[in-house]
Order: C-alpha cells, then sequence, then structure tokens
C-alpha cells in the first residue's frame, strides 16, 4: 500500500531547538485533529449508508459442517469478514493478506464484546485453508466458499471469462484484471427476524483498516519506507518466512552497573 511520502532517510534530518520542534509538533497536532474530526465524520457517514438485503442462500464449508450466511454470526449481530486471497490449488496464502491477518487474533476478543463476530473467507476448499491456517498459527475462524458465488458477487474472485476480457469490476469500478483474486473487507448485520444486510465493502487501499502495523510506522521517522511504486508491500512476508531481525549491539559502558555484583 503506497503512501506520499517525504524522504524516508533518518541521515541529514533536519535537527532544531526543543522550542521550534514543540512549535512545529503542535502546528501538526492541529492537522491530527483535524483529520481525527473527519475521520469521525466518515465513520458515522458509513453508519448511516443504507443497507441493502442479502437474498441469495449463501452456503459456506466450516470446520462445524455446512454454515449459511445467517450462522456466521454466532449468536451476534454484526459480522465482519476479511475476503482473503487464497484460490483453489494455491500453494499458500497471498503475503499481504496475511499480512492483514496477523492482526485479527489480538483484535478479536474486543470485537466479540461489542457484537461484532470477525472471520476470514477464501475460495480454496476448506482443507487447503486449514493446512495454510496450521502452518500460521493462527486461531480466528475461516471458512470456504468454494463452489459458491460469495466472492464473486462481492467482487473479490474472478472468472477466466473476465480474465480473458482483461477487465474486472473491483472496487466499485472497471479495472485492469490484476488476479483470479483480490483482496477485501465486508460488514453485515442480522436484525431479530434473522434477515442478513450487507452494510458496507471496501477494497484497494481501504482494506489498511486491518493493518494496524502501518498506524505503527506511519508513527515513525522512516515511515512505511517502500521504494517500489508498482507493489509497495514487495517487503512484507508471512510471518514465519522473514529472516531473523537484526540485534542490536548493546551500547559501551562507560562506567560500572549499579546493579553489578561485587
Amino acid at each position: 500500500m503506497n503512501t506520499a511520502t517525504a524522504e524516508s532517510s533518518t541521515t541529514n534530518h533536519p535537527v532544531v531547538s526543543r522550542e521550534r520542534w514543540l512549535a512545529e509538533r503542535l502546528a501538526l497536532l492541529d492537522r491530527e485533529k483535524e483529520l481525527t474530526r473527519l475521520r469521525d465524520d466518515i465513520a458515522r457517514a458509513r453508519r448511516a449508508l443504507p443497507w441493502t438485503r442479502i437474498d441469495k442462500d449463501y452456503v459456506f464449508d466450516t470446520l462445524d459442517g455446512p454454515c449459511r450466511l445467517a450462522d456466521l454470526f454466532e449468536g451476534r449481530s454484526q459480522l465482519l469478514v476479511q475476503h482473503f486471497m487464497l484460490g483453489p490449488g494455491w500453494a499458500q496464502g497471498c503475503q499481504s493478506c496475511s499480512y492483514m491477518a496477523d492482526h485479527i487474533d489480538g483484535m478479536q476478543v474486543h470485537l466479540e464484546h461489542r457484537d461484532v463476530t470477525m472471520l476470514v473467507i477464501s475460495r480454496a476448499p476448506l482443507v487447503e485453508i486449514e493446512h495454510f491456517r496450521e502452518r500460521m498459527g493462527w486461531r480466528f475462524k475461516w471458512v470456504s466458499a468454494h463452489g459458491s458465488d460469495f466472492n464473486f458477487d462481492f467482487g473479490v474472485s474472478f472468472t477466466p471469462e473476465q480474465k480473458d476480457r482483461g477487465e474486472v469490476d473491483y472496487n466499485f469500478g472497471k479495472r485492469g484484471f490484476m488476479s483470479e483474486e483480490l483482496p477485501g473487507v465486508s460488514v453485515f448485520c442480522k436484525d431479530d427476524a434473522g434477515d442478513v444486510f450487507h452494510t458496507y465493502s471496501t477494497y484497494g487501499r481501504g482494506v489498511e483498516v486491518m493493518m494496524g502495523t502501518y498506524a505503527m510506522l506511519d508513527l515513525t521517522p522512516k515511515g512505511r519506507d517502500e521504494h517500489n511504486p508498482a507493489y509497495p508491500m514487495d517487503w512484507v512476508r508471512h510471518h514465519d518466512r522473514y529472516a531473523p531481525a537484526p540485534v542490536a549491539k548493546p551500547a559501551p559502558v562507560s562506567g560500572a552497573c549499579c546493579h553489578a555484583e561485587a
């Protein structure tokens, strides 16, 4: 996910007095507050969007057997779905989708206490999903839409005919064909009568909403430090495929440590 950022190098960065730093930090704070208020406004507008009723009977393969969409709520009224790029026969899931999914297990208990069930849906058969989920050590629920229209209807899976045409409907517009699977996040609500409604979906850079790591990187001097405009996330690996992280060398000791033994 690319961002328009200034030079991310920590070399030759301006160094100023504490007073100058504070003045510039306060100016930035005003802009950050504007962004916070805008984000709150957009969240209110998102909640105010009209809904559309789900009339199709989607059935998913789960570890508990076949389940309809309404069953996936697990007694809650709201359902968050990560559309994860793992197609039938793929050797492993998408690295960027995996980066997103790495954030779910920590969020899940908090979401459930706000009446939200979160899970992952892919088009690969369940046995292939489980093989990859076990490798990654994830605990969240992951179900298969294999044999269902669900992924196609929600614009994250594409047919051979669409590939041949070189054009697909993705992120609410016509796009050139990129892959047979693409990422997204969708939200559903179930009323007291058991009817299910589609309330929201986001695609493209909208899926950054799941990437808490990016929010932390955006606070740092180097930021996201991505330099490939064609594929900014080329640095991301499956979390079990990274090389060992560099270990900082300890600073030289200038004097005796107060905890050193006599």
